[in-house]
């Protein structure tokens, strides 16, 4: 009987890492966990819960160039140019996001004289696959798309992403060695095992076991040892100055995760805080107090 409940659990462990990290067909809803009844929880908690693949919703009002790089996989991004720009900041959306949901930011860099490239991670928009593995593969292709602006002749860089996207943005630092200029993250998670955590206490779920296993099976069906996705470990190895952004309501990223990232950051650092913001787009509650932060930071 032990046997027979450890393989199930286990089953119910691999249905769920595997939605988690593979994106259905784009015409299928999403099932809000919070909004659930107690039958559909139950059958959330036994199938998982179907993330549609994100597509594009709109397009730059400016005019654009679609650029398609060779990654880990292609992936396709949006340059948008502005006369006299003092430099580019790259953009990486977070998990379930795509390239056209950071449109609004991506004006606001324009507005303060910056070139902008949007990036579609894989899974994402109009980028290859239906996967994602959180910010661990993604971060190769950020550093794709750091390479390709440096080489086109740009010497001031600055990287943006929130959530998954500033996750990538650290792996990849601490991997590859790029030297951006400096990097604007949002609401990073502390590690992969936090964050699935995070997820289940979201539905009134108890963690343990099914987050380590959620967790531990991820891994395995994307090739990577899933427990080992520590953000704050590659805090460690971030030099250039950083801007950290966080929502004190975030239920999906502790004030302890961003204070332990912040903490191992090892080169000029601002914590910036929005007391009642939530893991959610920060131009929504706190437009002035953001554009204000950015612009100072970008000035230093």
């Amino acid at each position: 009987m032990v046997s027979l409940l450890f393989l199930m659990i286990n089953a119910v462990a691999i249905v769920h890492s595997y939605k988690f990290t593979h994106f259905a067909d784009a015409d299928i809803p999403k099932k809000n966990p919070r909004q659930a009844t107690f039958t559909e929880k139950l059958s959330l908690l036994l199938f998982g819960i179907n993330n549609p693949r994100p597509t594009l919703t709109h397009f730059p009002a400016q005019e654009y160039e679609v650029i398609k790089l060779q990654s880990n996989v292609e992936i396709e991004c949006w340059r948008i140019k502005r006369p006299d720009a003092k430099g580019t900041v790259i953009l990486f959306h977070g998990y379930g996001g795509n390239k056209s949901l950071m449109l609004d930011k991506s004006d606001e860099f324009l507005k303060l004289g910056y070139n902008t490239f949007l990036v579609d991670f894989m899974g994402s928009g109009g980028s290859e696959g239906n996967c994602t593995t959180i910010g661990y593969k993604e971060a190769e292709q950020v550093k794709t798309a750091y390479y390709f602006i440096k080489t086109s002749g740009e010497s001031n860089i600055h990287l943006f992403g929130t959530s998954m996207g500033a996750v990538a943005i650290l792996k990849s630092i601490k991997d590859y060695k790029i030297s951006p200029s400096g990097i604007i993250i949002e609401c990073p998670f502390g590690s992969m095992y936090e964050t699935v955590c995070a997820r289940f206490n979201d539905m009134n779920i108890p963690q343990v076991p099914m987050a380590g296993m959620l967790v531990f099976w991820g891994g395995v069906q994307n090739g990577y040892w899933a427990f080992g996705h520590n953000p704050t470990e590659y805090a460690k190895y971030i030099t250039c100055p950083v801007l950290l952004l966080y929502g004190k309501k975030d239920n999906r990223v502790s004030m302890e995760e961003t204070e332990a990232i912040f903490k191992n950051l090892t080169g000029k650092k601002e914590l910036t805080t929005y007391p009642l913001a939530g893991h959610e787009n920060y131009l929504i509650q706190y437009r002035d107090e953001w554009i204000n932060s950015i612009r100072a930071f970008l000035e230093k």
